[in-house]
């Protein structure tokens, strides 16, 4: 089984070691093409309009420009924000923690896979960047990304969001995850709560040594879990399952 997670933008302020060997090593020259195409970008004046940064987060663009030497934190440390938070890598038994390097796999626009062991310098770039000179992104990613993960076998769950699920289509052994939100008998996608539910699914995915095998078999696992899920078949040959996580 392997979780697919977005990054966040919100990221640990610094690292303390060096750039380590990271995992997927056969996405090194991508890697390297996108990180010397970044740096090349942010010692230009178009930077901050490439990277849709705004005018409090034109920092980034200076720590952008030192990315070659910079320190680096467990890819477990660098991400905050609500998913992440949630997940929350550093508090799992030491158990839970080698499953969760085994089954997680953080999509980056920058370093294109990433397990929670690796250690990269905290960076700013987001997938849905047209990046000079390869442009979208997710394009760029795509064929290294396929070729990476495709012979992976197993479920695949899939909490990523949009413009990350655009680097890789797993088919129909994977399951979208979405949230909704439940009030008076409506349903709705709350962003917030989304992020921090599907924190608290991965976790939970992490925590049990069980790895379910079938998107049947998942929306069973999670029930029994306390959550309550409905799932939906693939809408079309080669597309993913559905599984909707309701929460009030």
């Amino acid at each position: 089984m392997l979780i697919l997670l977005p990054p966040s933008e919100g990221k640990a302020a610094r690292g303390t070691a060096k750039l380590r060997r990271l995992s997927f090593a056969e996405l090194a020259s991508p890697r390297d093409k996108v990180l010397d195409a970044l740096v090349s970008l942010c010692h230009s004046t178009q930077a901050q309009a490439v990277l849709g940064l705004s005018d409090g987060q034109v920092g980034d663009i200076e720590r952008n420009r030192g990315l070659h030497t910079a320190p680096s934190l467990r890819v477990a440390d660098l991400y905050t924000g609500v998913l992440y938070d949630n997940l929350g890598l550093a508090t799992l038994s030491p158990e839970a923690r080698r499953r969760a390097d085994r089954r997680i796999v953080v999509f980056s626009a920058l370093w294109g896979l990433l397990r929670p062991s690796d250690r990269v310098p905290p960076y700013r770039l987001s997938m849905g960047v047209r990046l000079p000179p390869m442009g979208n992104l997710a394009a760029f990613w795509r064929p290294s990304i396929t070729a990476s993960l495709a012979p992976a076998k197993g479920l695949i769950v899939d909490m990523r969001s949009a413009a990350y699920a655009a680097a890789w289509q797993p088919g129909e052994r994977a399951v979208a995850v979405r949230v909704l939100r439940e009030t008076g008998g409506k349903r709705t996608v709350v962003s917030h709560m989304a992020k921090a539910t599907r924190g608290t699914v991965s976790r939970s995915l992490v925590e049990i040594p069980h790895r379910p095998g079938s998107p049947r078999e998942l929306a069973e696992t999670l029930a029994g879990l306390g959550y309550r899920t409905e799932l939906s078949g693939p809408p079309s040959p080669g597309r993913p399952w559905t599984m909707d996580v309701i929460v009030t």
